[in-house]
């Protein structure tokens, strides 16, 4: 009864992590598939070493490409795979193109599908991340969901109540598990940073795909570094478009290359605040109590601005929103999302440990019934 775990892109390790830990432990034979999405080793590689994954059993090193490119090169590779050698369950994790190409790679030989973080929905159709989250979700056998709200979408979507498990969140059981390596200090030192600061992530379509998005993203970020230091780990989507804009002119603004988990998490927790268009780093600053301001009009984690730090800033109301959090410092109390409390992985190990057993009982059942007595 193999289980076979997809990742391809570095917000999947941290929520796989917790997951493969959990389920060995309770002896489930498991293979991972590392799909090569993020290939650079800053993005994937020193996930490995950092997080004690294992070793991926098979790397299929598909790489970079567009949407459809790199999704279609996923599924080639996985169909071939699981045709040789299908596993009992597949399990996925998140929203990137290899979660979506695995889904359907799975529907069309029908292979079990179990979707990690499902049910999230940002409401935003542009997104290539929603595409993908929905077409996941409405292929998936168990629906493991993060926080509450995520219930309701899936319910509303014709999901199933006994496919619907609500676990928490395993990403913050990898933060939790490593909290006392994030000590700023060092990594501070390293970047040079002193005093108050700011880290930025920045790097959906919405914001530097366009030179005039982009153009009005480094406006604001440069009003933002008049204010305090922002330190950058620039992914490498629109690194081009706002270098060119003159992103990394201010003397402010430092651009670095994508930071390791222990190195970006340390940094984080001592920041001042966190200006992001991503979606996992909502959910750790929110457990980290860091102010987190999300350039985005929407948020797939609606949990982070009711239980948490977050809020959605547009780029013109962006210093100004930096400006009241410097006046006000860091909160000393902050609400975090039920069920974030560091057991998710456990949770999830044992719905698919006692759903891999119910399968496995009819036959065993049969099995029995025809043994001469």
């Amino acid at each position: 009864m193999t289980v076979v775990h997809i990742t391809g892109a570095r917000p999947n390790f941290p929520k796989a992590a917790p997951v493969l830990a959990a389920l060995a432990r309770l002896g489930v034979e498991q293979r991972l598939v590392h799909t090569g999405q993020h290939y650079d080793d800053r993005m994937s590689e020193i996930f490995f070493q950092e997080l004690d994954l294992p070793r991926p059993d098979v790397n299929l090193g598909v790489g970079s490409g567009s949407h459809a490119s790199q999704t279609a090169a996923v599924m080639v590779a996985l169909e071939k795979l699981f045709t040789g050698e299908p596993p009992e369950l597949v399990v996925v994790y998140g929203d990137v193109n290899s979660t979506v190409a695995a889904a359907l790679v799975c529907a069309k030989i029908g292979v079990p599908l179990a979707h990690v973080e499902a049910g999230l929905r940002s409401f935003d159709p542009t997104m290539p991340e929603e595409v993908n989250r929905k077409v996941t979700d409405a292929l998936s056998e168990l629906a493991f969901v993060t926080s509450p709200e995520a219930i309701g979408h899936l319910a509303r979507e014709g999901v199933p109540d006994d496919r619907i498990h609500l676990v928490g969140n395993p990403m913050i059981d990898t933060l939790l598990t490593h909290l006392d390596r994030f000590e700023p200090g060092p990594a501070q030192e390293a970047h040079g940073l002193t005093g108050r600061y700011a880290v930025a992530t920045l790097h959906r379509p919405g914001n530097v795909d366009s030179d005039a998005q982009a153009r009005t993203l480094v406006q604001a970020m440069h009003k933002c570094a008049d204010l305090m230091p922002i330190l950058v780990p620039l992914h490498p989507r629109g690194r081009t478009r706002l270098l060119e804009l003159g992103f990394a002119d201010h003397p402010d603004i430092r651009v670095v290359d994508p930071l390791g988990y222990v190195e970006f998490m340390s940094l984080v927790r001592g920041a001042e605040a966190v200006l992001t268009d991503s979606g996992g780093v909502q959910e750790e600053t929110t457990v980290l109590g860091v102010p987190c301001l999300t350039l985005r009009p929407s948020t797939e984690r609606p949990a982070t601005i009711t239980h948490g730090t977050n809020r959605l800033v547009r780029a013109d109301t962006l210093p100004a929103e930096l400006a009241q959090i410097a006046d006000r410092g860091r909160p000393s109390s902050w609400p975090v999302p039920p069920l974030w409390d560091g057991q998710a992985g456990p949770r999830i190990a044992a719905i698919v440990s006692s759903w891999l057993t119910d399968r496995s009982a009819p036959a065993s059942v049969a099995g029995a019934a025809d043994t001469p007595g």
